[in-house]
C-alpha cells in the first residue's frame, strides 16, 4: 500500500492549481462512469512498468521507498536494462513479454515512447483485470488518449498523465527516487474518463510528492508544443548551425542552453511527429519573434533590442526568478 506522506501539504497544492486555472467548457465534463471497481491506489499490491529507463526505474525506485510491499513489475526488450533494474532496487521482476507484466496489476503505467503505444495497448488489452488503472508519462495526449479510450477493454480504465520531469540522461542508471518530487504532473481527463480512476491516479503521483493540475488532451499538447517541445527543437537547432571550429569557443551558457539537445533522438522524433501540428505552429511563432529583433536589427534601433530584451526578462522573471547571475554575458 502507498503511504500517505505529507498528502494533506499535496492537496492543498493541487487544489491551488486547480483553482488559479482557467478550464475549457470541455475540460469541465471530466466525470464519467462510476467508482465502484477501481482499484484504490492506497491499496495497491501490484504495479506494472512498461519501459524501464530512466522515468521507469524512477518511478519504481520512488514507489518503493513509500511502499516496499507493493509488487513490482518491469517490462522491456533489454535483458540488460532490465538485470540493471533489479539491482537497482526499481522492480522485482521482469519479463519481455507485455502480456505477462500487466497480468494482476492493480495499476499499469506506460513509459515507453509515445510511438510504441499503438502496439502495446494492443498486445496488453486482453490481460488486464476487470478495475486496472492504465496511465503513463508520455509528453504528447490527444492522440494517446485516442488509442487508449479505443484499444483498451470496458472495465479497465484509462487517464493520460504527463509527469513534468525528467532528463537528457537516457537508461535506468540514471534513475532517481527523488525525480517526481515537487514537480508537476498534467492529466488529460475526458469526458470519457472515469471519476474513480481520475481521483486514485491524482492520489498516485500526489503521493509521490507531485503536485498535479488537469487539462484537456488538446490544451495539454497546444501549450506544451510551446512551453517543451518546441524549446528542444531550438536547442537542436542552435547545435546543428554551429560549424566544428565553434565548439572549442563555447562557454557555459552555449552549453545551458542547448543541454535537452542531447536527449534521445527516437524519443523525440515520436514527440514532434504525434504533435507536429502544433509544432509547426510554434515554429512559426517563433520565427514572428525572431523577424520583430531582426527587424529593430536591421533599423539599428537600439532602444528596439533593448525593449525586446526586457519584455522577455520581465516575464521569464515574474514567473520563475532566478539568481542575478543569470544572463550576463560570459
Amino acid at each position: 500500500m502507498l503511504g500517505n506522506g505529507s498528502q494533506q501539504k499535496r492537496a492543498s497544492d493541487n487544489q491551488s492549481l486547480q483553482k488559479n486555472t482557467p478550464f475549457d467548457s470541455q475540460e469541465q465534463r471530466w466525470l464519467a462512469g462510476g467508482a465502484t471497481d477501481i482499484i484504490s491506489i492506497m491499496e495497491l499490491r501490484r504495479l506494472s512498468i512498461l519501459g524501464v529507463g530512466l522515468l521507469g526505474g524512477s518511478l519504481g525506485l520512488a514507489v518503493r521507498r513509500i511502499a516496499s510491499e507493493v509488487r513490482i513489475v518491469g517490462y522491456g526488450h533489454r535483458a540488460g536494462s532490465l538485470e540493471r533494474a533489479i539491482v537497482l532496487g526499481a522492480i522485482d521482476e521482469t519479463t519481455t513479454d507485455a502480456r505477462l507484466a500487466v497480468a494482476g496489476a492493480d495499476l499499469v503505467v506506460l513509459c515507453t515512447p509515445v510511438g510504441t503505444f499503438d502496439s502495446l495497448l494492443g498486445q496488453i488489452a486482453g490481460a488486464l483485470k476487470t478495475g486496472a488503472i492504465v496511465t503513463d508519462v508520455g509528453s504528447t495526449k490527444r492522440a494517446v488518449v485516442e488509442l487508449a479510450e479505443t484499444r483498451l477493454p470496458a472495465g479497465v480504465h484509462f487517464v493520460g498523465s504527463h509527469p513534468m520531469a525528467g532528463s537528457e540522461k537516457r537508461g535506468v542508471e540514471f534513475s532517481r527516487a527523488d525525480l517526481f518530487e515537487n514537480a508537476t504532473c498534467l492529466l488529460t481527463p475526458t469526458a470519457r474518463t472515469n471519476a474513480g480512476a481520475l481521483q486514485e491516479i491524482e492520489k498516485f503521483w500526489q503521493r509521490l510528492g507531485m503536485r498535479t493540475l488537469s487539462l484537456s488532451p488538446e490544451r495539454h499538447d497546444r501549450q506544451l508544443a510551446a512551453i517543451s517541445h518546441l524549446p528542444h527543437a531550438l536547442a537542436a537547432a542552435l547545435v546543428r548551425m554551429q560549424d566544428e571550429s565553434s565548439f572549442e569557443l563555447a562557454g557555459k551558457g552555449f552549453w545551458d542552453t542547448t543541454r535537452i539537445a542531447s536527449g534521445d533522438a527516437g524519443l523525440w522524433r515520436d514527440i514532434f511527429m504525434d504533435n507536429r501540428e502544433n509544432v509547426l505552429e510554434g515554429i512559426d511563432s517563433l520565427k514572428a519573434e525572431l523577424e520583430g529583433l531582426a527587424g529593430c536589427l536591421k533599423r539599428a534601433d537600439a532602444a528596439g533590442v533593448q525593449a525586446w530584451l526586457e519584455q522577455a526578462a520581465r516575464q521569464r522573471d515574474s514567473h520563475h526568478p532566478g539568481s542575478n547571475e543569470v544572463g550576463r554575458p560570459e
